[in-house]
């Protein structure tokens, strides 16, 4: 039994020698700086995290605008356009094309023009 605990006895000495040392070594490193060096590669990494998740965000963000861009939301028409459609019989809402075009026959080139980009816009125009 005696044998067995100068061996594990050895064995701490050993370990607690092999500590000594590696104490030393690191604190060789941080004098001379390197341990800083470390750490500060650790904040930059936790700063280029916190930029491409910034990118990100802005990325859906502008992908959205973009979306709605080519979307747009229902818009209303001018009310003089929508007093000019009602005595042709159109009312609000999906507007067919050719029924349009006879409600403006009246109308002059730039007029009809005006008004078939204002209900395009409005997103009147089926």
């Amino acid at each position: 039994m005696e044998n067995n605990d100068n061996q594990i006895l050895e064995r701490i000495e050993a370990a607690t020698s092999l500590l000594e040392r590696t104490l030393a070594l690191l604190e060789e490193r941080q004098r001379t700086g390197e341990i800083e060096k470390i750490s500060a590669t650790v904040e930059q990494t936790k700063r280029e995290a916190e930029i491409q998740e910034k990118l990100a965000c802005a990325e859906r963000e502008i992908a959205e605008l973009k979306a709605s861009a080519l979307n747009p939301q229902r818009r209303t028409v001018p009310t003089s356009t929508s007093e000019m459609l009602a005595k042709h019989g159109i009312a609000e809402g999906p507007v067919d094309v050719r029924t349009l075009d006879a409600a403006l026959a009246g109308l002059s080139l730039e007029q009809r023009i005006a008004v078939k980009s204002q209900l395009l816009r409005a997103g009147a125009i089926a």
